[in-house]
């Protein structure tokens, strides 16, 4: 518990003046976020934040890794390779997010030239990190709600092919999910938080949770992006001095996605990033209706939902309050599986 404790506290900490360091960086350099106007169907109304710093999701990620780094001083914790392996995936996303965030920023345009070609390099790179995450750890190879025991079992390249998809997914829909000022900076702290009393209970019960890979790392990385995206939502809550940027959402969608895999807990990340879910399902949706209907009609004013809302009267403070609650009703609704589960468990032993 100290050592997770540690790695909330120093990322919070890292992120809360990292975060206002690169505020002043940026500026300092004029370089902020350009917004899709009318043109590229874009949300106008939101032209009056064009020039706010981004790439904010460098504090984030950086707050992450010291806070990971720092709580494995105290004797105890070991750095086990199947989270090294998570951080290779996640700073790879980061590192794709960052470079579609810099030439937006050289570009001042909101699409930079990965804007087409980005969804299938990280597709290819999320299954390359499934599949290397299977090779080089004892991971279980379920598809599961709570336990890695209780589960579907499927062969080796299925599950590579599922965690793949779940990799990829997640990260797009943590990148559609931030368009307003703190919704995914808090939404994704929701989710880090549940990841981390997850991981904590595995390692706590490891006759229950026998299947889980040093779950008590696992719970370090996730409470030190917690605390990275707390530090960071001190600045990105509305009115927000800097966005977070593709180097964040990536990366927070990848870490996200790493830590069900990891924790055996993959159905359950459906309700845990319930939000994302919703965001980036109404995309689809639109999508689906605009392409069906010759082209011609939208089920949404516009897409993702987040915006449909803003268009129909609701101040953006309000939609990103509400939302935050769906996250949090839907983030307490898996902790509420999770912990059913156990307690059917034990009294089954008992």
């Amino acid at each position: 518990m100290i050592a997770i404790m540690l790695a909330g506290a120093s990322a919070m900490l890292v992120s809360l003046f990292g975060t206002r360091w690169l505020i002043v960086f940026f500026r300092q350099r004029g370089q902020g976020q350009p917004i899709l106007g009318k043109e590229d169907n874009g949300p106008e109304h939101h032209m009056l934040k064009q020039g706010t710093p981004t790439m904010g999701g460098i504090a984030i990620v950086g707050a992450a890794f010291v806070g990971w780094l720092v709580a494995h001083i105290r004797r105890g914790l070991a750095f086990s390779d199947q989270t090294m392996i998570v951080w290779v995936s996640v700073l790879f996303m980061a590192l794709m997010g960052f470079l579609d965030d810099f030439i937006k920023v050289r570009k001042r345009h909101n699409r930079g030239i990965f804007w087409k070609q980005k969804n299938y390099i990280t597709m290819v790179a999320s299954l390359l990190m499934a599949w290397w995450l299977v090779v080089a750890t004892g991971i279980s190879e379920t598809i599961n709600v709570t336990r890695g025991a209780v589960g579907l079992e499927v062969p080796t390249a299925v599950w590579v092919v599922w965690a793949g998809m779940i990799i990829w997914a997640t990260t797009n829909a943590v990148n559609v999910t931030d368009g307003l000022d703190g919704l995914a900076s808090g939404s994704a702290l929701m989710g880090f938080g549940a990841f981390t009393i997850i991981a904590y209970w595995a390692f706590r019960n490891p006759d229950i949770y026998g299947t889980v890979v040093n779950p008590l790392d696992m719970g370090v990385f996730a409470a030190a992006f917690a605390g990275g995206c707390l530090g960071f939502l001190w600045w990105n809550a509305a009115p927000a001095r800097i966005f977070m940027g593709d180097v964040g959402a990536l990366a927070i969608g990848a870490a996200l996605a790493f830590c069900a895999l990891t924790l055996n807990t993959t159905l359950l990340l459906v309700l845990i990033c319930g939000i994302n879910v919703m965001e980036a399902g109404s995309v689809a949706i639109q999508m689906g209706v605009f392409k069906a209907s010759g082209r011609k009609k939208r089920l949404f004013r516009m897409s993702p939902v987040h915006h449909h809302f803003e268009l129909i009267g609701w101040p953006e403070t309000t939609v990103i309050i509400r939302f935050w609650l769906i996250s949090a009703i839907c983030v307490a609704s898996a902790l509420a599986i999770f912990i059913g589960d156990f307690t059917d468990i034990t009294a089954g032993v008992s």
